[in-house]
């Protein structure tokens, strides 16, 4: 039996729980929200280690796990921003990091060449603060817990690893960009 499906089917799965967890948090429902929200961060390690282990890699689910992460977590900051909680520039600075990531993948996919997928261990570290961050705001809002201090300690780890990655594709995307344009050149 061929199985190489699953991990797209799992990013999947990621996507179509964001508008139930979106809609419990506006309804302060956090016991909900915080249920599939876990199973939406868990689903995002699972398809990732199915697809290493079982060599179950594609096309499509390079492109499906960063839109499903970056959908979910776009989707939680600013629902949680509009909520009163988290800061709106938080939240803010979080989806254009995200917009120019995507924009310069579709400019570098149109005009240099197809993009393969490649998260830099600061991005991975990005993405694991701010799934946290959500975690951790849904679970104060519900339950008090964790304490504020926890809370402010890991959106500041967001807004710097937020920095210093987006700093990061933008330099190395561009770098890339220009080698790709310099090898061009010399064989045209």
């Amino acid at each position: 039996m061929q199985l190489r499906w699953l991990p797209n089917a799992i990013s999947l799965l990621r996507i179509v729980l964001i508008a139930p967890i979106l809609y419990y948090i506006v309804a302060a429902r956090y016991d909900l929200a915080l249920a599939l929200f876990f199973i939406a961060g868990f689903s995002d390690g699972l398809d990732g280690y199915l697809a290493k282990t079982f060599n179950w890699n594609t096309r499509l689910g390079a492109l499906l796990d960063p839109i499903a992460d970056k959908l979910l977590v776009a989707g939680a900051f600013v629902t949680l921003a509009h909520q009163g909680l988290l800061p709106v520039w938080l939240a803010t600075l979080v989806v254009i990091r995200d917009l120019v990531i995507i924009g310069g993948a579709l400019a570098y996919n149109f005009l240099i060449g197809p993009v393969q997928g490649e998260p830099t261990t600061i991005s991975k570290l990005n993405t694991m603060f701010e799934l946290l961050l959500v975690l951790f705001v849904i679970s104060r809002a519900g339950y008090g817990w964790p304490d504020e201090i926890t809370v402010v300690v890991l959106g500041a780890a967001v807004f710097v690893t937020v920095i210093v990655s987006g700093t990061d594709y933008v330099w190395s995307w561009s770098q890339r960009a220009r080698r790709s344009k310099a090898e061009q050149d010399t064989a045209g």
